[in-house]
């Protein structure tokens, strides 16, 4: 694996101007240089890229995640088990999410990825209007399918975009501006889903938000240029010959350091939706919450904490990693174990408001990861590797994730309820506990080969 930074073209705002003019100059001289003009050669144009993205990214988290947020509405109306549930809301949707985002990335690779991440946009819209109206288990799994399929065209294709508009000892920002769409979604989606849910049922959360995504959809070939790949990268790797996806593929699980960073998030996943998907149901049968409650508060202090963790990982890592690449895994590795200890606090507080005082840092310790770990894997392949790599990273991260996560809370709390009734949630929520503990391991291994890689290449 090439050290971080290998493929920087050169340091510095000044240079990055001089390489968005010179893009703009070369528009029109291949495929990939779709409408560079005048707005897209100012210093702010990546920064709003990014916004644009982080916006899209929101709408495809929010999708996600509307499930989690009306599980218990969603279980009473369809008398579902809490193993149905995790299955939906995790193994199910993930396996498809992270199984068609991978030929996804290879057409990314290849043809246009906002054309790309538009038609994707549109296709998880209406099939998440389409869980409004399930009937049952098999209905809302189909949806859900459908949902999971559409996403897979989002994350992938937006990093790689990102990827060609910052420069990669600025991309731990970029791509830390493009994740806030995960804290932005569970705060929007906790606060709209549980309005409109306990005032107009949660079909009208489900349908509403399908719309609204619909009408976005059309918007993002207006809003964002297609960059010219490798824009910002040695001549050398921005001219590289578009590979196989079988050689991104091996390129990829050959990098010890590539497929630590992977695990590591994928670790630090299971955790994180293992607590999305079940943290709503647990306030609201073990401590009380309603859906007005979990509308207005918890949706504060769940997103807030996202957001400062996201934000704070990819402020950290530009500052100090780049001297420094093992800093790239220490910093989440380190994060991740703070956060373990309140997991037990939070379950076991007497009452709904401690709880949330409680959650506010693991939700904060375990957004870390996601901006690093991206970067690592950006700044770590070839130009032509980034949307396949992206979706690599994605697949181990939501197959261990968002796969296991959910279900292993979900099928835990159904095999502890006929002794612990309503409790057995709070029992299963802090089984998680030792998954904090795997996921630092991790990061550790992590930190220790981006240092030997480190030596082994020069920084340029």
């Amino acid at each position: 694996m090439k050290t971080i930074g290998a493929h920087t073209a050169g340091d510095g705002a000044g240079e990055i101007d001089a390489a968005d003019n010179a893009a703009d100059s070369r528009a029109g001289a291949g495929s990939d240089a779709v409408g560079q003009g005048r707005f897209s050669s100012r210093k702010g144009y990546r920064y709003f890229v990014a916004a644009v993205l982080c916006v899209v990214y929101t709408f495809n988290f929010l999708d996600r995640q509307f499930l989690s947020i009306l599980a218990q509405p969603v279980k009473l109306a369809l008398h579902l088990s809490d193993t149905q549930l995790g299955l939906l809301t995790g193994l199910m949707f993930g396996l498809f999410y992270t199984c068609f985002g991978i030929p996804v990335a290879a057409l990314a690779d290849r043809f246009s990825r906002v054309w790309i991440i538009t038609i994707a946009s549109g296709l998880w819209s209406l099939f998440s209007a389409a869980c409004g109206l399930a009937t049952g288990f098999t209905s809302l799994a189909i949806a859900r399918l459908g949902v999971g399929i559409g996403e897979a065209g989002g994350s992938a294709p937006s990093y790689s975009i990102i990827s060609d508009y910052f420069p990669p000892e600025e991309r731990g920002v970029g791509l830390a501006i493009y994740s806030l769409g995960v804290p932005i979604g569970i705060m929007v989606g906790a606060a709209s889903g549980g309005w409109i849910a306990a005032h107009y049922g949660w079909r009208a959360a489900f349908l509403s938000l399908g719309a609204i995504s619909l009408v976005l959809s059309p918007l993002i070939p207006l809003l964002v240029r297609e960059p010219k790949r490798g824009r910002l990268d040695t001549a050398a790797s921005a001219h590289a010959a578009t590979p196989s996806m079988f050689k991104a593929i091996s390129f990829f699980v050959r990098s010890p350091t590539l497929m630590l960073t992977a695990l590591s998030a994928g670790l630090t996943a299971l955790v994180i939706y293992g607590l999305l998907s079940w943290m709503p149901a647990f306030l609201m049968r073990d401590k009380g919450m309603t859906l007005t409650d979990i509308a207005f508060r918890y949706s504060f202090v769940a997103g807030g904490a996202s957001a400062v963790g996201t934000t704070l990982g990819g402020w950290l890592v530009d500052k100090l990693a780049p001297r420094r690449p093992a800093l790239y895994a220490l910093i989440p590795g380190l994060a991740v174990l703070i956060g373990a200890p309140f997991l037990f606090w939070l379950a076991n507080a007497p009452a709904w408001p401690q709880a949330l005082a409680f959650m506010f840092v693991p939700y904060a310790m375990l957004a870390v990861y996601l901006a690093p770990g991206l970067a690592v894997i950006q700044n770590g392949v070839p130009v032509a590797h980034r949307a396949a790599a992206g979706a690599l990273f994605l697949f181990m991260l939501n197959l261990i994730g968002m796969g296991c996560g959910p279900l292993f809370v979900g099928m835990l709390s159904d095999h502890l309820a006929p002794s612990l009734g309503v409790h057995a949630l709070r029992v299963a929520l802090q089984w998680l506990t030792p998954f904090f503990i795997l996921a630092f391991l991790c990061q550790m291994a992590a930190a220790w080969r981006l240092h030997v890689d480190a030596k082994k290449v020069p920084a340029s």
